[in-house]
């Protein structure tokens, strides 16, 4: 399929980087020469290699305690990787494994998504139905210490993960107030990424939390099944992306497929050109030209943010919500001879409309605000940073200087029924916000809702061929931003 043959094509492409720096040590030139040839990897900067070497062997030599080689090796590694982007960075064998447990969704630990900052763990989201849901940590919040030692004297996100049936406490700051400690039981993770119910006649309802490798055939089955119950035809979809942090990028590409007759759904640009690639839909629509409505917030990232601007671009779908997290960016994880790999930033998405969505994120044909209930108790008090925009380091998106400020984390039942209503009637939903504006789940408009059910395409963000229904890669995200109890964040995503 090609999508997957694009991911082995870019491995191929960067395995003799990969290949050439493992043997590097046994192949230093004796002197430069200057007029010498060189491809991109061959160039090695030897006075930088020299100062390395000179580093190196004083830690070894003076440090006041003995220090393992391997472990400084391991240091130097990851911090080669330390002063890119947030998404790029070195798994060892433990974290890789775990990694790919994250893509098919079965692990033991807390079920959550998280990002590292620099002496905490930020919670892009919880995962529905998990540990970290029922113990009601919420998006936004930072966890600052496990079982009593704060997040930098610790492996990384290593001690959320442990044997089902262990506990473990979590220091959390939420917001302005004070650190509380939450006790959480770990289990088995089996995520269930796709979930569904009617609203009502005729009306339904679908919720995608993550992208995994059985995602795009959980939506089919599911779509099935509601269609079924609504005597073969459905009116209308609400698909809720709410919180989610993205995943496997092919996820996201066959949902955005299975919903497009034609079009483009996300394209790629990197600095090598098989990086470059641009997807595009096939014949054939799930729900036969029923109307959808898309509902985000600021924790919708990656994946989830290419599935929302890709429909949106090719008119199939209006979106509903907060401005998203804001990360379009590809990671490829490249295997080591070790066991180890490395999770390196490739590529930017671009929307079928050729907009990038980097540190700006998709902002909603109709902005919703918070329900009362959750500003003052479950949402972080200030979430003003809640984006990609926000991080150390990431990318600088092409409208970052324009865009406005980040979005807010959008929970309960409130933005569902303003999604059902918009959906039913185009522009009810601001209506209502105009003549209320305290009215729960609705707020302003991100544009002006045109009365029509098909909205100005605003930028979207993916491209992807739905002829071969492609198989799932691992193109980064995230976490999204994201990471999850292993020191691995979401690969599109890829948060």
């Amino acid at each position: 399929m090609r999508v997957a043959r694009l991911a082995a094509a870019l491995l191929l492409a960067l395995s003799p980087a990969v290949t050439l720096a493992q043997s590097a040590s046994d192949k230093v030139p004796a002197a430069d020469d200057p007029d010498a040839k060189e491809s991109v990897t061959s160039r090695v900067p030897l006075d930088e290699i020299r100062r390395f070497v000179a580093v190196y062997n004083a830690v070894r030599a003076a440090y006041v305690e003995p220090v393992d080689d391997k472990q400084l090796m391991q240091s130097a590694v990851r911090g080669l990787l330390l002063e890119l982007d947030p998404h790029s960075t070195y798994f060892d064998k433990e974290d890789a494994q775990a990694f790919d447990e994250q893509a098919t969704g079965a692990y033991e630990g807390i079920g959550v998504e998280l990002l590292q900052q620099d002496n905490a763990l930020k919670v892009v989201s919880p995962i529905d139905d998990t540990p970290a849901t029922r113990a009601g940590i919420r998006a936004g919040d930072l966890i600052v210490a496990i079982d009593g030692k704060p997040i930098s004297a610790i492996e990384a996100m290593e001690p959320l993960r442990g044997v089902a049936g262990s506990k473990v406490v979590l220091t959390i700051e939420r917001g302005d107030g004070k650190p509380f400690d939450v006790t959480v039981v770990r289990e088995t993770i089996r995520v269930t990424s796709v979930r569904s119910k009617m609203l009502e006649p005729g009306y339904a309802y679908v919720r995608i939390s993550t992208f995994q490798a059985d995602t795009a055939a959980d939506f089919q089955k599911h779509i099935s099944q509601l269609q079924a119950q609504s005597g073969g035809k459905l009116k209308g979809l609400v698909l809720d992306l709410r919180s989610n942090p993205g995943g496997l990028l092919t996820a996201a590409v066959q949902v955005a497929d299975d919903l497009l007759d034609k079009g483009g759904i996300v394209s790629t640009r990197g600095r090598i050109s098989i990086s470059d690639a641009k997807f595009d839909a096939t014949p054939g629509d799930l729900m036969k030209g029923a109307p959808v409505m898309v509902l985000v917030d600021a924790g919708s990232a990656s994946a989830s943010e290419v599935l929302a601007g890709a429909l949106r671009d090719n008119q199939r779908a209006r979106v509903i919500g907060s401005r998203t997290f804001g990360k379009g960016s590809v990671q490829t994880v490249l295997p080591l001879d070790n066991g180890d790999s490395v999770k390196l930033t490739t590529a930017r998405y671009y929307t079928p409309s050729g907009r990038s969505i980097q540190a700006t994120g998709i902002l909603p044909d109709v902005e919703l605000a918070p329900e009362p209930s959750d500003v003052n108790k479950d949402v972080p008090a200030s979430l003003a940073d809640y984006s990609e925009a926000s991080l150390p380091g990431h990318l600088r998106g092409d409208d970052e200087a324009t865009a406005s400020k980040a979005g807010v984390v959008l929970s309960g039942e409130g933005p569902v029924q303003s999604a059902l209503r918009e959906l039913k009637q185009p522009g009810s939903v601001v209506s209502v916000a105009r003549a209320k504006p305290a009215n729960p789940a609705s707020a302003t408009p991100a544009a002006a809702a045109p009365a029509a059910a098909k909205p100005e395409p605003a930028k979207p963000e993916a491209v992807v061929p739905a002829a071969a229904k492609p198989e799932p890669i691992k193109p980064d995200p995230s976490p999204a931003p994201a990471v999850t109890d292993s020191p691995k964040p979401a690969i599109d995503d890829g948060k």
